[in-house]
């Protein structure tokens, strides 16, 4: 019997970008070990990804756009032996969605379409700008139309995706909790509230600063953010650490409490509450706002608190800095959370039948 073979046409260069981590990549072995065969297909290189999105080198980043562009035009004349096209956000970053329109109409291949934010909103930072006209964020309707299933991050995103397409799979973004895990390691002589993320997220903290420092005139602790950027501000507890894809689990487990503030708007509905779930691979109990399925998380899990006004956050975060066995106990319970619901062992069988054939 022939393998059946999938093209996975994505954003960014591969285990470089956490959303292709943890939505498709970590499964690639599985995939394999079920008789798939795959080819990778990004839409930036490595050089690219490393340049594309620091400031300056403008001549650079339009060349290597269009030659990321040509490499796509190239992909084109290549579909013949795929059976599946897994495409992760988009073919290409701008632009209507004329790779995705070839595939359906031209090539006829089925389409998997995955996604873990709500990409047809406009992103509140870019809102009215010509990033985010040139961004064509009306093509995800026409992508979950023209496609054979759509891969979905959460029941909000999978209640768009539905109104054009009947075959949508709730697929959680999820954790290898074989490498994601608790692990002995020194840590700092007091109490560490932890952030972790990237640079576009970063805005969902500033407005925690004034209760922390507050509690910063009673609690002796250190906030240490987790990111590929240095945030544009520096208090005297806090403590940065660039992301690095070698020591980020034992960077994380030098937290001791991890945090995931949110504002409450349709853009952040669609979050998948990642971060959430990173802490408590690890057993660190968490404090979030109560948004989209941070709410659901929390309280399910039963490994932290949730926090709307500065009142609940400091109470939160008070109680978590003076009680070491509460923090042990919401710790435990986040990681039995994880392996149970939010796994890729426990997830494996759903993201598989993104590859069956329909009934």
């Amino acid at each position: 019997m022939e393998k059946r073979k999938i093209l996975f046409v994505c954003p960014y260069p591969f285990d470089e970008a956490p959303s292709q981590r943890f939505r498709f990549e970590q499964y690639l072995s599985i995939l394999q070990k079920h008789g798939y065969l795959y080819r990778f297909a990004p839409f930036l290189n490595l050089k690219a990804w490393n340049i594309l999105y620091k400031s300056g080198n403008s001549i650079q980043k339009l060349l290597w756009l269009k030659i990321s562009f040509l490499k796509r035009l190239v992909l084109l004349c290549q579909l013949r032996p795929y059976h599946y096209i897994f495409i992760h956000r988009e073919a290409s970053p701008i632009g209507p969605p004329v790779f995705e329109w070839i595939i359906h109409f031209i090539w006829r291949k089925k389409i998997i379409y995955d996604f873990d934010d709500a990409i047809w909103l406009e992103d509140p930072n870019e809102k009215g700008s010509w990033k985010a006209r040139i961004k064509w964020k009306s093509k995800v309707r026409s992508i979950c139309k023209w496609s054979y299933k759509v891969s979905c991050g959460n029941e909000y995103l999978g209640e768009f995706a539905r109104k054009f397409n009947n075959y949508v799979i709730i697929n959680p973004t999820t954790i290898n909790t074989d490498y994601h895990k608790e692990m002995v390691v020194s840590k700092p002589n007091k109490i560490v509230i932890g952030w972790t993320g990237t640079h576009s997220t970063m805005q969902y903290l500033t407005p925690l600063l004034a209760i922390l420092d507050k509690l910063s005139e009673e609690y002796d602790f250190e906030l240490r953010v987790i990111s590929n950027q240095k945030p544009d501000y520096d208090v005297n507890y806090m403590h940065f650490i660039p992301w690095r894809k070698l020591t980020e689990i034992k960077d994380l487990n030098q937290l001791d409490i991890g945090i995931m503030p949110l504002t409450d708007d349709i853009w952040s509905q669609g979050k998948c509450g990642f971060k959430l779930l990173q802490y408590m691979a690890i057993k660190k109990p968490i404090v979030a706002s109560p948004v989209g399925v941070n709410k659901k998380i929390i309280d399910e899990s039963q490994a932290g608190f949730s926090a709307e006004s500065k009142e609940e956050w400091e109470k939160a975060l008070s109680e978590l800095l003076t009680d070491h066995a509460l923090r042990n106990q919401l710790g435990k319970n986040g990681e039995n959370y994880v392996k149970n619901n939010y796994s890729v062992q426990s997830n494996q069988e759903t993201f598989l039948r993104l590859f069956s054939e329909l009934a």
